[in-house]
C-alpha cells in the first residue's frame, strides 16, 4: 500500500475555502464560523491503486470534537484543495522506510496531541502540572497544534493555563482562533463567567474578536439558560463592525423569546421566512411557545405547519409545548392528534409529555382518555407529583367519578406524595356533591391533620353538603366559619348558600335568611321578600335587578335559577314568572323560544326545574293567546330539555320534566330519534290548550 506524505508544514497552516457548489450565503456563513485552518491534505488514491491516504485533519470550531480523516477522490481533489501534487511524495508501501514515513507524518503527531488534551482534561488545574505535559513536545509545537490540543478540551481550569503556555512560547498569526477554541472550552462547561472574562483580555491584548468569538459566547449564554445575557452579546456585535450571518440570527429567534422580547423574536422569524434562513427546532419551539404564552392557539399551529413546509423535523420539546397548547385551548382531538404523531415518529413519551396530556384531558372532562394516560403512567414507573394528582382529582369531582377520585386518593397517599388543600378541596367536593357527610367530615379532619385550613371552597362545598343531608344547623354553623377565619364570602359561596335554601324544609328557611342577609345584603333582602312575602310596595322586581346587576356575570343565571326554584318550592308561581322576564330582558337567558315556519320550540336546557315549568308555563300561556287572535300554530311543536343528566345524579331535566309533562296530562312525548326532545302535533296542541282552557274556567 502506498502513502502519500506530506513534503513542506508550512502546507499544513492555510485558510479553507468553500467547494465550488456552496451558495454564497452558505460560504459567508462558513468562511466566519467553521472552517479557520486547513491540513495539507494527503491525496487519496483511487481504489484501482489500493492506495491509502495519511492526512492532517481540518480544525472545525464548530463542532464537538474533531474528524480524523477526509478522503477525496483524486480525479477532483486538486480542484477542491487548489494544491499541487507537487506538496506530496509517493512512498512504496513495501518499502522497509514504510513503517519509520509514517511514524513521521502529522498523523501520529495529532495522536499524541489529542492525548495530550485528555490529559490535560483531568489533571491538577496548576500551571507546573499542565506546563510539565505540553513541556514534552521539546518546543516542536506549531500553532495548529495548540489549536488541536486546545479544541479538544473540556476542562476550562486547566485550558486557561494551556493558553498562558502557548502565548508565552508561540508567535500566532491569527491569535482570534486560538481564544475561539479556548471559548469553545468554556461552553463545554457552561461557564459564561470565565468566557466573558477572556473575551475581555482579548481585548486587552489588542485581539479583535470575530464572529465565531461572539456565536461562541452567545450559545455558551444559551446553554446556561441565560437568554438575556445572549441578547446582550448579541447586541454587541455591531460595535465591533460584525454582522451576525443567518445561522446566528435564527439562533436568537429563541434567546429573544426567552428574555421575553416577544416583538423581537417575531421580527427575527418574519425576516428568517422572508430571508429564507435554516431554522432549527429550538426556533420553532420558542416561536410555538410565544403563540401558546399569548393564547394565541391558532398561530401555534401556523409555526407548526410552517416548520413542517420547510422540512424541519418536530422533536418531542416541540409537541410537548403542542400538547399544552392545545390542552390550554381546550382542543383535546388535536391532543390526541399530536400524542398519535408521537408513536408514529419513533419518540418515547416522556414524563412532560404524560403531564401534558393529563392536564388536557382533565381541563377537556374527558375523563376515559385521562384515566388511560393515569394507567400508563403508573404502568411505567412514572410517578405523578402533587399538581398533577390534583388536576385528575379535579376532574373526577366535575365528572361525579365519586370511586375512581377514592381510587386514586389513596394511590396517591400510597406513593408518599402528601396531599395539599387542593387535594384535599377536591375530595371534600366531590363527597359533599353526592350527599355523603361522614366521608367528608373525615376528610375535613384529615386535612385538619395534616396542617390545613379550609378556604373558601372547602366551606361552600361543606355547606352544599350538609345542605343535601337537611342538616341546617350544621349549615348555619359553616357559614358562621367563614367569618371566624376571616375569609370573605364571594358570588359563588352565596350562590350555594341560596341553592340549599331551595331544598331547605319552610320552617328552617329563616335562618338561612340572616345568613344570606349577613354574607349579601342585596341577595338577603330578595330571599326576605319571598319568604316573609313582604313586597306590599311592589318593589321585588327593583331589588332583583339590583342583585342581579351587583354580581358577576358567570353566576347571575344560576342565581336566577334558584331564585325562580325557591319561587316554585313556595308557590309563588306569579313571582317565578316576574324572574324569568326579568332574566329574559336582562339576556341572563337567550333563545329560550323559537320559532320556524314549520315548528316551534321550547329550549331548556340551561334552565333548573323550577325555571323550566316556569318557561312552559309562560309558553302555553302565549300559545293560548295565539289561538285566541285567530292565528294558526305550525304543523309540529317541540320542547327541547337535553339528554344529560346530572353529574351526582341518575336524574336529568328529560326526567324530572317527564314526569311533569305527564302531571299535565299534555300530548307531548318524548321522540324516539331525539334524545332529549318532546315533540306533539298541532292538532293534538290545540286539544289539549282547548282542554285546560275549559278546566280553568270551570275551576274559577
Amino acid at each position: 500500500m502506498a502513502y502519500n506524505l506530506c513534503s513542506s508544514p508550512s502546507s499544513l497552516y492555510k485558510p479553507l475555502c468553500n467547494t465550488p457548489s456552496s451558495s454564497s450565503r452558505d460560504s459567508k456563513s462558513r468562511n466566519l464560523n467553521n472552517n479557520f485552518y486547513d491540513s495539507s491534505k494527503i491525496n487519496t488514491l483511487s481504489s484501482q491503486s489500493r492506495a491509502t491516504s495519511l492526512q492532517i485533519t481540518n480544525v472545525s470550531l464548530q463542532d464537538e470534537e474533531l474528524p480524523r480523516q477526509e478522503t477525496s477522490k483524486d480525479s477532483n481533489f486538486k480542484e477542491k484543495t487548489g494544491s499541487s501534487s507537487k506538496s506530496y511524495i509517493w512512498v512504496n508501501p513495501k518499502s522497509s522506510r514504510a513503517s519509520i514515513l509514517r511514524k513521521s507524518s502529522y498523523d501520529a503527531k495529532y495522536t499524541s496531541l489529542v492525548n495530550a488534551a485528555k490529559y490535560l482534561n483531568s489533571c491538577s488545574p496548576n500551571k507546573d502540572d499542565v506546563f510539565n505535559v505540553l513541556s514534552k513536545f521539546d518546543g516542536k509545537l506549531l500553532e495548529q497544534d495548540a489549536v488541536v490540543i486546545l479544541n479538544n478540551m473540556s476542562n476550562p481550569d486547566t485550558a486557561l493555563l494551556a493558553l498562558k503556555f502557548f502565548q508565552e512560547r508561540l508567535k500566532f498569526n491569527r491569535e482570534v482562533v486560538v481564544y475561539n477554541v479556548t471559548l469553545k472550552v468554556f461552553r463545554k462547561g457552561r461557564d459564561l463567567d470565565k468566557a466573558e472574562k477572556l473575551f475581555d483580555e482579548m481585548l486587552e491584548r489588542g485581539v479583535k474578536p470575530d464572529n465565531f468569538t461572539f456565536s461562541t459566547i452567545i450559545s455558551c449564554a444559551r446553554l446556561c439558560n441565560l437568554a438575556d445575557k445572549a441578547v446582550e452579546w448579541f447586541e454587541k456585535m455591531p460595535s465591533f463592525g460584525l454582522e451576525p450571518d443567518d445561522v446566528t440570527l435564527s439562533t436568537m429567534i429563541d434567546s429573544y423569546g426567552r428574555a421575553g422580547n416577544v416583538e423581537k423574536a417575531l421580527s427575527l422569524y418574519d425576516r428568517a421566512r422572508t430571508g429564507e434562513w435554516r431554522l432549527d427546532a429550538t426556533a420553532f419551539s420558542t416561536l410555538i411557545r410565544i403563540y401558546k404564552v399569548a393564547g394565541n392557539f391558532d398561530g401555534c399551529l401556523n409555526v407548526y405547519e410552517e416548520m413542517k413546509a420547510l422540512g424541519v423535523k418536530p422533536n418531542l420539546v416541540i409537541y410537548n409545548i403542542l400538547l399544552d397548547a392545545m390542552g390550554r385551548a381546550k382542543r383535546p382531538w388535536q391532543v390526541k392528534k399530536f400524542y398519535q404523531d408521537i408513536i408514529d415518529n419513533g419518540l418515547s413519551p416522556s414524563f412532560v409529555t404524560y403531564a401534558a396530556l393529563l392536564h388536557a384531558y382533565g381541563r377537556a372532562r374527558y375523563g376515559e382518555d385521562a384515566f388511560k394516560i393515569y394507567r400508563e403512567m403508573k404502568e411505567k414507573g412514572l410517578g405523578l407529583n402533587v399538581v398533577l394528582y390534583n388536576s385528575i382529582l379535579a376532574m373526577c369531582a366535575d365528572l361525579g367519578h365519586v370511586d375512581k377520585a377514592v381510587e386514586i386518593f389513596e394511590d396517591m397517599k400510597s406513593s408518599g406524595i402528601k396531599p395539599d388543600s387542593w387535594t384535599f378541596s377536591s375530595m371534600i367536593t366531590i363527597f359533599s356533591c353526592c350527599g355523603k357527610v361522614s366521608e367528608a367530615e373525615n376528610t375535613l379532619n384529615e386535612m385538619f391533620e395534616a396542617g390545613f385550613q379550609p378556604n373558601i371552597f372547602i366551606l361552600t362545598s361543606l355547606i352544599q353538603c350538609y345542605g343535601k343531608a337537611q342538616r341546617i344547623d350544621d349549615v348555619v354553623n359553616t357559614f358562621n366559619r367563614i367569618f371566624e377565619l376571616v375569609i370573605t364570602p364571594d358570588d359563588r359561596f352565596c350562590g350555594c348558600l341560596l341553592n340549599v335554601m331551595t331544598q331547605t324544609p319552610n320552617e328552617e328557611l329563616s335562618k338561612l335568611v340572616k345568613c344570606a342577609e349577613r354574607a349579601n345584603p342585596k341577595l338577603g333582602y330578595v330571599v326576605k321578600l319571598l319568604v316573609e312575602e313582604q313586597d306590599s310596595e311592589g318593589n321585588f322586581k327593583n331589588e332583583a335587578t339590583d342583585l342581579f346587576d351587583s354580581i358577576s356575570t358567570e353566576v347571575k343565571k344560576a342565581y336566577c335559577n334558584c331564585l325562580i326554584d325557591l319561587c316554585i318550592k313556595l308557590n309563588m308561581l306569579e313571582r317565578a314568572c316576574e324572574l324569568l322576564d326579568l332574566g329574559l330582558t336582562l339576556e341572563i337567558y337567550t333563545n329560550i323560544m323559537s320559532r320556524t315556519s314549520t315548528q316551534w320550540s321550547l329550549n331548556l336546557k340551561s334552565l333548573s326545574p323550577g325555571a323550566a315549568m316556569t318557561a312552559l308555563h309562560i309558553w302555553m300561556n302565549d300559545l293560548s293567546k295565539v289561538l285566541e287572535a285567530g292565528e294558526q300554530l305550525p304543523p309540529l311543536l317541540g320542547i327541547n330539555t337535553g339528554h344529560g343528566k346530572h353529574k351526582y345524579s341518575e336524574k336529568g331535566l328529560a326526567n324530572v320534566f317527564e314526569s311533569y309533562l305527564k302531571e299535565l296530562n299534555s300530548p307531548f312525548h318524548e321522540a324516539p330519534d331525539k334524545v332529549g326532545w318532546f315533540l306533539t302535533t298541532k292538532v293534538a296542541a290545540e286539544s289539549w290548550l282547548e282542554s285546560r282552557k275549559s278546566t280553568d274556567a270551570a275551576a274559577a
